[in-house]
């Protein structure tokens, strides 16, 4: 069973703040995308955000580890994977093949390309499901931003491909808002016991946003 890992003030005030400025970094492209639609300008941080994610997801399974159990480690293995894969598409679409016009586009993605940037997307989905699920099993998190990992950030990893679109900006919108009420509510979660053992259980666990 997992135990406890010792964690900083300043590490897990760092892991937020990237967690935060994930967020932002994707609702609010996504918000000025609404009125003047994708933009070199926006592409830049949408590429970035992912990196930005990672510091976030491993301080939630830190400090979730001793509820959230083997599962919890699998499912953190598993969405860490799929969220490094993910993020290097997004970093691809957006910096790279967002200058290509369709012709360049066509002849680019040939081969092994287009079956592994699916691939990595399907990794991505299945370990936030994952991760959400354990999230949600600790009942160390608010449940509403638990439930949204769960399942919008899957319907994102497939949806964020189709056409920009009032659809996808709005999902772009509700990601960066789950991702900063997790980073929010790291700051005021307190480590569970591990499973079996007396003590004080997570401040905000349970139900709430």
């Amino acid at each position: 069973m997992s135990s406890p890992l010792p964690t900083t003030s300043t590490t897990l005030r760092t892991d937020a703040l990237c967690g935060v400025l994930a967020g932002l970094l994707i609702a609010l492209p996504a918000l000025v995308e609404i009125f003047t639609g994708e933009t070199s300008a926006t592409s830049v941080p949408l590429a970035l955000s992912p990196a930005f994610a990672l510091p976030l997801l491993t301080a939630l399974h830190r400090r979730q580890s001793p509820a959230a159990g083997r599962f919890g480690d699998i499912a953190h293995t598993v969405n860490l994977i799929g969220l490094g894969l993910f993020g290097g598409a997004a970093f691809a679409g957006n910096l790279v093949l967002f200058y290509f016009d369709e012709a360049v586009l066509d002849e680019t993605l040939t081969g092994p390309t287009v079956p592994v940037l699916i691939g990595s997307a399907a990794v991505f989905a299945v370990g936030c499901a994952l991760f959400g699920a354990a999230l949600l099993r600790a009942r160390v998190f608010p449940r509403i931003p638990s439930w949204g990992y769960a399942v919008v950030l899957p319907l994102f990893a497939f949806l964020t491909a189709l056409p920009e679109s009032l659809l996808t900006s709005s999902l772009h919108i509700l990601v960066g808002a789950i991702l900063i009420r997790l980073s929010v509510a790291l700051l005021h979660t307190d480590a569970p016991e591990r499973k079996g053992s007396p003590g004080r259980r997570a401040v905000s666990g349970g139900a709430g946003f």
